[in-house]
């Protein structure tokens, strides 16, 4: 099971910038009305326990909920935005972006190291 940690407050972001600098931290951005959206999040809990990535805090943004959040995300870290998107923060910066079915938690291991 995934220990997501709910994204609903742009503030969190400074806080996630900073844990960064401790830990690798990832943001999932999932759209609750998407059916890729619902494979990609389906297939990140089905890897999560064999990914090798539990030290790495992960954060869950319903974009339908929490849309400005995502714009925030995107001028923050320099992406664009998309939708299932998987972000990898590390030392305050995105080192790894993917979406849709291109979201691997064996490359964000590969990342993370």
């Amino acid at each position: 099971m995934i220990p997501w940690q709910p994204l609903t407050q742009a503030e969190q972001l400074q806080d996630i910038v900073r844990e960064s600098h401790e830990k690798p931290v990832l943001i999932f951005k999932h759209s609750t009305t998407c059916s890729i959206s619902a494979a990609a999040k389906g297939k990140m809990e089905r890897q999560w326990a064999d990914a090798g990535l539990t030290d790495t805090k992960l954060y869950y943004l319903d974009l339908l909920r929490f849309r400005p959040i995502s714009a925030e995300i995107a001028q923050k870290f320099g992406v664009r935005h998309e939708s299932p998107q998987l972000l990898l923060i590390k030392d305050g910066e995105c080192h790894y972006n993917a979406s849709h079915m291109g979201i691997r938690l064996s490359d964000v291991k590969s990342v993370v190291g």
